[in-house]
């Protein structure tokens, strides 16, 4: 860029979150920048080559709903696909598939350089154009600057990554790529608060090295479900994964070696993801085990690099080698690629607004792993929501919040700017309270009318998301019908349930706990069963029937919340001067300055009786 430009809006960071910021905001009319340290690396999958899992998936469907790609991205990529959880509730079920790293980043990419509302500049932001507390551009380290009424920051592990394996360090955002420098010194000096985190990733092994007749053999599902709700003719392969186990003679030589981790040596100051731990964290914290299963997982299509889940690593390359050749399959193996743990800076996500726009810095936005998160899901939900609320400020519409009875990209955003980030923050379906509402199956339910009021859906998107809820509505309505003891009993004999005496409502006799529709063969729908549509439509109405009772309860317990969860607080509340709170409150509450008292409720350190002398306070001012 040899002149100053002007933009809308300013997305730096070609990762998940930067993709759906740049997309998104091009769909609601911005014009887009997006400036990112490698053209060539845009959508790249630095870690796993899978998308989606516990509470992951679901983030992915909620994606899909405001229009993001990630789905259609996965569903065009992917090369297994299976629903986790199956032999739980289905409140917890949880879609997952393992993707070709290539044709993902391919995908993904092209659908931002052929997009005419976002260029694409390979560059690096050092530093961002401000006046009177409003972002109005950014400068990039060959001096040129582009302006733009909202700038999305989403760097990944770029900013000062360091690079650990054993003990080198390389200074780089990943392996084989530049870091990024200077971005984080601007915005220290601007009285933004930072801190340090850590995360690894294993070794990549040579396929031609394995011995394949070692290990065990897992495929997805016979009849897979897509990830997005535009998908059709849907019938991806089902390309077979491995897992073998570690042990003792493995665990000997990681506890032998374990000084030489830079993690245990103290070379590392950033904290780990405690639900991702390494192996050396593994065969530390669970010394009681002698044994962990490892996933081996293929890169892309007919690739001979295996991603080996569950071996992530900072131990010297010549360990990792002698403690995998200790592991079944693995005795001869080969690394395309040893594994690395890579430390960088995050910005503490309390600094942000429910917007994910800065509370000190007026139409700055951050998004993804800057935010301290870790995973692609999360990283492109912050983004997507960034990029709406970026083109929402822009056009002076209210900003797009979503609740976390709505979605779980609603709990992810509201425990990153209410709680202390200590560690990588990761979804899990635990983390949601209201989760019978937060179904994999349901989220066009809860997320529709956001689409609809913001216009985030493509028309053939909106298409098939109505015609999946009116299927729902049409089964639901069928099994208000009544049926005779003549025509269901031998079914019900069958499945070791009693029989009826009279005519009974087909949504009563579901309600049972062995009976699912598939079981009883009911005629309920015209379209086939295998259409992935009405399979899913099934599995939903299956949930709203049989956990009746629950989700209702769940649903009272949201509407009594709903006052206190929207009661806004006033943003100039000076907490240092309210005696009647602990100081702990007051050092919490006036770094979060929370938005409302729902939030103020759940702010780490906040207990009930601090809240309860906030509100006598709060209702006396107002």
């Amino acid at each position: 860029m040899k002149h100053d430009k002007s933009f809308d809006v300013l997305v730096c960071g070609g990762g998940h979150a930067g993709i759906e910021s740049a997309l998104i905001a091009s769909k609601l009319g911005c014009s887009v920048l997006l400036v990112t340290l490698d053209t060539k690396a845009i959508g790249r999958m630095s870690c796993n080559p899978a998308i989606g899992g516990l509470a992951k998936g679901q983030i992915v469907r909620e994606i899909d709903v405001l229009g993001g790609v990630m789905g259609l991205a996965t569903d065009h990529s992917g090369i297994q696909f299976k629903i986790l959880n199956q032999s739980k509730g289905k409140s917890v079920w949880s879609p997952r598939a393992q993707v070709d790293k290539r044709e993902y980043e391919s995908y993904v990419s092209s659908r931002v350089l052929n997009n005419n509302k976002i260029e694409v500049l390979q560059g690096e932001v050092v530093s961002l154009l401000c006046s009177k507390g409003r972002v109005q551009g950014v400068v990039l380290r060959s001096g040129a600057r582009a302006f733009g009424k909202a700038v999305i920051l989403t760097c990944g592990t770029f900013l000062n990554g360091l690079i650990h394996i054993g003990q080198k360090k390389i200074r780089a955002g990943r392996m084989g790529e530049s870091g990024a420098e200077g971005i984080t010194e601007f915005l220290l000096s601007l009285g933004f608060v930072a801190g340090r985190l850590k995360t690894g990733t294993p070794p990549r092994l040579d396929g031609s090295s394995v011995n394949w007749n070692k290990t065990s053999t897992t495929h997805g599902d016979e009849l897979p479900l897509p990830f997005s709700y535009e998908t059709s003719s849907f019938d991806p392969p089902n390309v077979a994964c491995h897992t073998t186990t570690t042990n003792l003679n493995c665990k000997e030589v990681i506890q032998e070696n374990l000084k030489l981790s830079p993690m245990f040596s103290g070379d590392v100051g950033g904290v780990g993801p405690r639900y991702c731990p390494s192996i050396e964290d593994k065969v530390s914290r669970f010394a009681h085990h002698d044994s962990h299963t490892l996933f081996l997982e293929p890169e892309w299509l007919r690739s001979d690099q295996i991603y080996l889940n569950g071996f992530s690593t900072s131990l010297p390359e010549h360990i990792q080698i002698k403690a995998l050749r200790l592991v079944p399959g693995l005795e001869h193996v080969r690394f395309f690629r040893p594994g690395y743990a890579i430390e960088y800076d995050f910005f503490s996500p309390a600094q942000l607004k429910s917007s994910l726009e800065t509370k000190n810095l007026s139409g700055l936005f951050f998004a993804g792993q800057i935010n301290g998160t870790s995973g692609y899901e999360e990283a492109a939900a912050q983004g997507l929501i960034a990029g709406i609320n970026a083109a929402k400020l822009i056009q002076e519409k209210e900003p797009l919040i979503l609740k976390r009875s709505e979605g779980y990209i609603g709990v992810m955003v509201d425990d990153l700017i209410t709680k202390d980030t200590l560690e990588p923050y990761r979804m899990f379906t635990s983390r949601a309270e209201y989760r019978i509402l937060l179904r994999f199956s349901n989220a066009h339910t809860r997320l529709c009318a956001h689409a609809d009021k913001n216009n985030l859906l493509s028309p053939a998107r909106e298409k098939k998301i109505r015609a999946s809820l009116a299927l729902i509505d049409k089964m639901l309505e069928s099994l208000n019908r009544s049926v005779l003891p003549s025509k269901i009993n031998s079914k019900l004999l069958a499945l070791g349930e009693n029989t009826i005496n009279q005519a009974t409502p087909l949504k009563n006799i579901l309600k049972r706990p062995s009976v699912t529709l598939d079981s009883l063969a009911l005629n309920v729908l015209s379209e086939s069963n295998k259409e992935a549509t009405a399979r899913e439509a099934k599995i939903e109405v299956e949930a709203i029937i049989k956990y009746e009772g629950y989700i209702k309860r769940q649903q009272d317990q949201v509407d009594k919340m709903k006052k206190n969860e929207s009661t806004p607080l006033p943003n100039n509340i000076n907490y240092f001067e309210i005696k009647s709170i602990s100081n702990e409150a007051r050092e919490k509450l006036s770094f979060v300055r929370p938005e409302t008292f729902g939030q103020a409720m759940r702010v780490s350190g906040v207990t009930p009786a601090d809240i309860s002398a906030l509100s006598v306070l709060f209702l006396k001012r107002t």
